[in-house]
């Protein structure tokens, strides 16, 4: 290892990784038990537009408080923060609280990603909550889709640029909504970790309704994401640490190989072991801000071990938020 002068002049010697490594690759390697060589077929040859291999996201943000405990959490453990999201909804949000959501994380250059309309577990219906999960949280009947586009509606005027979306045909439609004007073009559609796509090929279908980055549950495997990305190049998002509700996944060490294999790629800094917050309110700020601050805290234990491992070096430039030219179905004139 090289030698450096610490402040006092003594010379110390540096530990930090020269190369990338796997965990654990030198002291198993020296016992005999080293793994395989690791293949470059299997990696992901795509990038975000700009450059960069992946980015970040703060999930579960749902309002202007819990956005100032992680931004302030953020500063104190110096975290990269490129996307915000939020999941009660727009429509559990006022004007207000919205605009100064829109403000504080655009005085910061951080993408705001909030929820649109009503979901299939908040509605009257009964199949979500059989043994079935019949019809999921989808947007059930015309009124639920208008519910979805009166929040994008709403959202983007008040300066939103990220919707968050758990219908393919709401995705459809914002996507539509997006092309004819109706909303800005600019606009991003993020596909939501509720109906997160499991094989290449819906992932690939989600990409054509107008998907700019999609929630893969956290549960795929490597060769799943290597199987995605030679038919795909959308943006990924996948949680690193899940919330129970979606499995209480928790893969820190593999974030490496993750980059590697589903590369671009969301990094979100879930939480398990918490009750759930959704729909939040007044009556649960406890707990969603110090949650809050936790994912921030386990967000910088997941880029510690990208460093130690000497895979933290293909971040995203912060501000960046476009996915760039994705491949879309023609839209009906």
């Amino acid at each position: 290892m090289p030698e450096i002068s610490n402040n006092e002049g003594q010379l110390v010697t540096d530990a930090s990784p020269t190369a990338p490594r796997r965990p654990g690759e030198p002291a198993l390697a020296a016992l005999g038990l080293a793994a395989p060589a690791l293949s470059p077929d299997d990696a992901s040859p795509h990038t975000f537009p700009g450059g960069g291999r992946w980015r970040t996201e703060v999930p579960s943000v749902e309002g202007p408080e819990a956005l100032a405990v992680v931004l302030k959490e953020a500063s104190r453990l110096d975290v990269p923060i490129h996307r915000i999201s939020q999941g009660s909804g727009i429509w559990m949000l006022t004007d207000a609280e919205i605009t100064e959501m829109v403000e504080a994380t655009g005085e910061r250059d951080i993408e705001l990603c909030l929820f649109t309309g009503p979901r299939g577990n908040w509605d009257i219906g009964a199949s979500v909550r059989t043994d079935s999960r019949g019809a999921g949280l989808r947007a059930r009947g015309h009124d639920a889709v208008a519910g979805c586009v009166e929040d994008a509606v709403r959202a983007t005027e008040l300066g939103v640029k990220c919707l968050l979306v758990a219908d393919e045909g709401v995705l459809w439609t914002l996507h539509r909504a997006r092309v004819a004007g109706i909303l800005p073009t600019d606009t991003t559609f993020k596909v939501s970790a509720l109906i997160g796509p499991v094989n290449p090929a819906s992932y690939a279908v989600y990409e054509k309704l107008g998907g700019d980055s999609l929630n893969v549950p956290s549960d795929l495997t490597l060769d799943h994401l290597t199987e995605i990305r030679r038919v795909s190049a959308a943006p990924m998002d996948m949680y690193i640490e899940a919330p129970d509700d979606l499995g209480g996944y928790i893969r820190m060490y593999e974030v490496a190989e993750l980059i590697r294999r589903g590369a671009p790629l969301y990094l979100k800094f879930g939480l398990s072991k918490t009750p759930g917050i959704y729909p939040y309110g007044h009556h649960l700020r406890d707990l969603t801000l110090s949650t809050a601050r936790e994912r921030v805290r386990r967000g910088r234990l997941a880029l510690d071990l990208l460093s130690r491992h000497g895979a933290g070096g293909d971040m995203a430039p912060l501000g960046s938020r476009l996915p760039g030219t994705l491949s879309r179905f023609d839209t009906p004139s």
